[in-house]
């Protein structure tokens, strides 16, 4: 019974500050959502001439910028509505989504019934209407084809014909960032990084002991103990060595000589990081790292501020990646495809600067290989991506075999610069 009271008591206790943290989190998206609507917005829509921007979702089958749009629930079939009616504000509409948290939110100006979309649109009479279709933006590609076929029939030929794709809507939309996205980012990237480097200690490894899925599996109670998520799923621990990657978040025991990583992202009111830590591990009689292990990473370090001098606003993605490559190879660097170092003595170097906000990888301006549409667009301020790049230098230790340097952090474009949403790595850590 004693037992029982305690228990009872220390539930009790919790609750507010649980309750709390839930209205903060909502709150900081709700601020998040109003000044978007407010100010990126109208821009967005102008920017590529779209009169009427329709979300379209289903009870138990949400478009992935539901939360975006104030989240809401549906019975049946429901539509977010947002119309340039030529003023300095959008007007919005939730027709058939509904609830406390929707209504709660002073997001929109009308909270109808589903079934009055025709009127409302009719009404309106919009020259082109924007629905989420990307062949290739997940996240701008939330409409389904029964949905699809649905709204042609609902609002007739003359409606279906002015239908386009918001693609570049959604990602204008997104990846341009009001102030309180930016400090919740920040919180989420954080605790990212703040939980990797504890991964990488002695508080979670005991060399020989401890394998690379016992990490991982450490990392996703860490997240359940604060009701946040994991961004890429299972945590990526791995172990390289000359051969290139030897385990990923397997029954791997780490061993003494072993240089461990880890990439993975945390989601927190609806943000996922993608952040990334090196650590040694270290051989018995060892205080500090080979002086060849810490060259390889003290290199790679070095590849950050070459590069960071040729990422400017104004400059489309494709053209700011060929100013990266003569950056690096000015600086005496390699640039190599991804895990194809070269046969010399040169730091080879490739890189991945991909999106990051609402997901691990967004939506948005894009310096990769990998998201061919992306990297046309052009760079823009408050844009935040991940600063990742890879860095190969040769071992004499491992036969001439260049061991790959994984440097990743999260990163925001301003019209002075490159600023960091978090401290970046400047440390290889050490494991005893």
């Amino acid at each position: 019974m004693k037992v029982f009271v305690t228990t009872l008591l220390l539930i009790t206790f919790a609750w507010p500050a649980a309750a709390q943290e839930a209205r903060r989190r909502w709150e900081m998206e709700r601020q998040i959502r109003l000044d978007k609507f407010e100010q990126v917005l109208p821009r967005a829509m102008r920017d590529n001439g779209i009169d009427m921007w329709i979300v379209a979702v289903k009870e138990n089958h949400y478009d992935p910028l539901w939360r975006d749009l104030g989240r809401g629930y549906v019975t049946g079939i429901g539509y977010y509505v947002f119309t340039d009616r030529g003023t300095a504000r959008i007007e919005r509409a939730a027709l058939g989504p509904g609830g406390y948290l929707l209504a709660e939110s002073g997001a929109y100006d009308t909270i109808a019934p589903a079934s009055t979309l025709a009127a409302y649109v009719k009404a309106r009479d919009p020259k082109r209407i924007g629905l989420n279709m990307s062949e290739e933006i997940g996240p701008a590609d939330g409409l389904t084809v029964t949905m699809l076929a649905h709204l042609q029939r609902t609002l007739g030929e003359t409606y279906a014909a002015r239908f386009v794709t918001a693609e570049k809507l959604v990602a204008d939309f997104r990846s341009h960032r009001v102030a309180a996205e930016i400090v919740a980012f920040g919180e989420a990237a954080g605790i990212a990084i703040q939980l990797t480097e504890r991964a990488l200690s002695n508080e979670v490894i005991t060399p020989t002991k401890t394998t690379l899925e016992d990490v991982a599996w450490w990392m996703q109670d860490r997240l359940l103990a604060r009701a946040l998520g994991s961004e890429f799923d299972m945590p990526s621990v791995y172990i390289t060595g000359p051969a290139g990657i030897v385990a990923t978040s397997s029954n791997r025991i780490i061993q003494p000589g072993d240089v461990i990583m880890i990439d993975w992202g945390v989601q927190l009111m609806n943000f996922g990081t993608d952040v990334k830590r090196v650590a040694y591990v270290l051989k018995p009689g060892e205080t500090t790292p080979p002086k060849s292990i810490q060259s390889a990473f003290d290199k790679a370090l070095s590849v950050r501020d070459v590069v960071k001098t040729a990422i400017t606003v104004g400059v489309r993605a494709d053209e700011t990646m060929k100013r990266m490559d003569e950056a690096l190879r000015a600086a005496g660097f390699g640039v190599i495809e991804f895990n194809k170092p070269n046969d010399d003595d040169k730091t080879d170097v490739t890189y991945g600067f991909h999106p990051v906000g609402n997901t691990g990888h967004d939506i948005g301006p894009s310096l990769t290989t990998w998201q061919p549409l992306q990297s046309t667009f052009v760079m823009h301020a408050q844009h935040i991506f991940s600063f990742e790049y890879f860095a190969y230098t040769r071992i004499p230790e491992w036969g001439g075999a260049k061991l790959r340097i994984p440097i990743e952090d999260d990163a925001i474009l301003t019209d002075s610069g490159i600023q960091f949403l978090h401290p970046a790595n400047y440390r290889l850590l050490v494991i005893k």
